[in-house]
């Protein structure tokens, strides 16, 4: 497949790699946070399965995973798909600034969007949807992310979309001689 081509001249390769790179370091020091430190994170997946902090409805508790097995799978399963996406995004990065001397992107492209497609599932499918509704996160005072959730899965879908921008490819191609 042949690589897509930016105008000489343009900053949407900076723009990307300035974007993609501030998601990276964000997913890598999440990672690298719940590695290093991982009872903080692992007490808030716990409670949020346990839904020991909501209002206890009976109608809802049904769904309460209590497994201290489960919750810590779990929990390892997140670090995991952070660390991936992490490094995704950190290869998406390397790309887009190498990109800025190269004049391409196809491969920058397909690195982020594979990374902030899985930041994207994973805040937004993840917390917000199941920790969120599922679990009914919203209801607890001490252990609601929907929050910080809501602040990253906007801030990836804003640089997913801004990684495909159009490029002018006819001025690319006159550019290019």
């Amino acid at each position: 497949m042949a690589e897509t081509r930016t105008p000489r001249g343009s900053l949407l390769p900076l723009a990307c790699t300035l974007l993609v790179g501030t998601v990276a370091l964000y997913m890598a020091l999440v990672a690298f946070s719940n590695i290093t430190d991982f009872g903080t994170n692992q007490q808030f997946v716990r409670h949020v399965f346990a839904m020991d902090t909501t209002f206890k409805d009976e109608d809802l508790m049904w769904r309460a995973i209590e497994s201290k097995g489960v919750q810590d799978a779990a929990y390892v399963l997140i670090i995991v798909w952070e660390t991936v996406a992490a490094l995704l995004l950190v290869a998406a990065t390397y790309f887009w600034a190498r990109s800025l001397g190269h004049r391409t992107f196809h491969t920058a492209r397909r690195y982020s969007t594979g990374g902030l497609l899985m930041v994207l599932l994973l805040f937004g499918a993840g917390f917000i949807a199941i920790g969120g509704e599922w679990f009914v996160m919203w209801q607890s005072s001490d252990w609601n992310g929907l929050d910080a959730a809501l602040r990253v899965f906007l801030l990836s879908g804003v640089v997913l979309l801004v990684t495909y921008l159009p490029t002018d490819d006819r001025a690319s191609a006159a550019a290019d001689g």
